[in-house]
């Protein structure tokens, strides 16, 4: 680590976590003059759950401030190099514009988010069924809704009723390696004077007279500093916890075991060359084209499929299951008949850092100068740039004596200029109930 062990007792800004999320807004900081550090218990940025992110860019939102940080998080991506501004010749991470389907069972389906679209400026197009198996052949045209558990008999009786076609937005897409697009913010933030500490463990949060003064490693160092920044994904739980800052917070975060699993590409259709990404209510996935002509499968997250919570995250099952991999495959199968199956499952297994809501937490805490970036996991990858801005902007106002509590900031986006109510990710807000309460959110 560059810098030496003297400067890691001189910074203004510790943040717990070097993932997408921790990693930008280091940099966002950084660019205010703020002297970083960011601690990750992993031996590299973007080692933990965000190796493991599909890393889609999308914006089927169901509310508009998420909507607006979605479509603001994409310009990040299209002007990846300049954003980063290294200026020399590096691996960078590469922004695949394929675009998005959302599969529309019913003619009025997500109408509020079309709206949503017009007013924020996010091209759309609408296609009719026709036009949808005409774009994809491989698709089975038929309703399959609602999605049923794979040991439910109903689960393959074919769809007697036709889909009523899709929303494209032809401009989403996927970036193709998001622990080198971590890595890249990584070489930004340390090229503007932040610094990391990797293969560390925060075991407890450093507070005297209602002001957060630093961390504690497990080795039982102290490492000060006047603020420090909640960015540990599906850690954060544990880390309000350590802070005290839980009983303040309406909205609270879990960590969520996930599998997504890895099939090759029907034989007519290989998804390196034509796939799209596409979100499949009906049948309660998503899909997207994966590296070596591959197609990978998650879960849309359907009312019948039970959730597991995970208590310790340094302790959960990372072996594909049977039954998750059969009912993802299996589903995929009804949307593209001819996808081959193999007999055993592949994949990965990680976790998700999800709020009550699966509507991220941007906001202070109760705890002067403890900051939250939490219940960011399955859907914000895509937004890194964008958050990074938005909590710099948060943290420069909080301590320079703004009341976030009595009138949240309104930011304004670097590329779009839209006006994000930071108020809709605060840590009290009421439960979003126009949240979908899945990966969506």
């Amino acid at each position: 680590m560059a810098g030496g062990h003297d400067l890691l007792n001189d910074r203004d800004v510790i943040i717990i976590g070097a993932g997408v999320i921790g990693c930008a807004i280091a940099l966002a900081l950084c660019r205010r003059d703020y002297r970083t550090l960011n601690i990750d218990k992993n031996p590299a940025a973007g080692f933990g759950s965000t190796s493991n992110s599909c890393a889609v860019v999308r914006f089927s939102f169901s509310t508009a401030n998420s909507i607006k940080l979605a479509y603001e998080g994409y310009h990040y991506w299209k002007n990846w190099a300049d954003f980063l501004g290294l200026g020399e010749p590096i691996e960078y991470a590469k922004y695949i514009q394929c675009g998005h389907l959302v599969i529309r069972t019913s003619a009025n389906d997500r109408q509020d988010m079309l709206d949503h679209y017009r007013s924020i400026g996010v091209p759309f197009e609408e296609w009719s069924r026709e036009r949808l198996l005409e774009r994809v052949p491989i698709f089975d045209g038929a309703r399959h809704a609602p999605p049923k558990a794979i040991d439910d008999p109903s689960f393959w009786e074919d769809g007697d009723e036709p889909l009523a076609g899709a929303i494209f937005t032809p401009i989403a897409g996927y970036v193709n390696d998001p622990q080198l697009a971590t890595g890249n913010i990584k070489q930004a933030v340390e090229a503007d004077g932040g610094r990391f500490l990797l293969n560390r463990r925060v075991t407890d949060i450093v507070r005297s007279a209602g002001r957060v003064r630093g961390v504690k490693l497990e080795n039982g160092e102290e490492l000060p500093a006047p603020i420090v920044v909640n960015a540990a994904g599906p850690y954060s739980f544990l880390v309000n916890r350590m802070a005290g800052v839980e009983d303040g917070m309406s909205i609270k975060t879990r960590a969520l075991r996930r599998e997504v699993h890895h099939l090759p590409s029907p034989k007519e259709y290989p998804f390196d060359q034509y796939g799209i990404i596409a979100s499949d209510t009906n049948i309660g996935i998503y899909l997207k084209p994966e590296s070596g002509n591959k197609v990978s499968v998650g879960s849309a997250d359907p009312v019948c499929d039970e959730k597991t919570w995970i208590e310790d995250p340094d302790n959960f099952d990372r072996n594909i299951s049977e039954l998750q991999w059969r009912t993802q495959v299996f589903r995929l199968s009804k949307r593209i008949p001819s996808i081959p199956i193999p007999n055993s499952g592949a994949g990965v297994v990680d976790l998700y850092d999800v709020t009550d809501d699966w509507t991220p937490i941007y906001d202070k805490s109760d705890l002067d100068g403890f900051y939250l970036a939490v219940g960011t996991s399955g859907h914000q990858f895509k937004n890194a740039g964008a958050v990074g801005a938005l909590m710099a902007e948060l943290i420069d106002a909080c301590e320079g004596g703004h009341d976030q509590d009595a009138a949240p900031l309104e930011v304004t986006g670097r590329y779009t200029k839209q006006t994000i109510d930071t108020g809709a990710f605060s840590r009290r807000r009421s439960l979003n109930f126009e949240s979908s309460f899945s990966v969506r959110g």
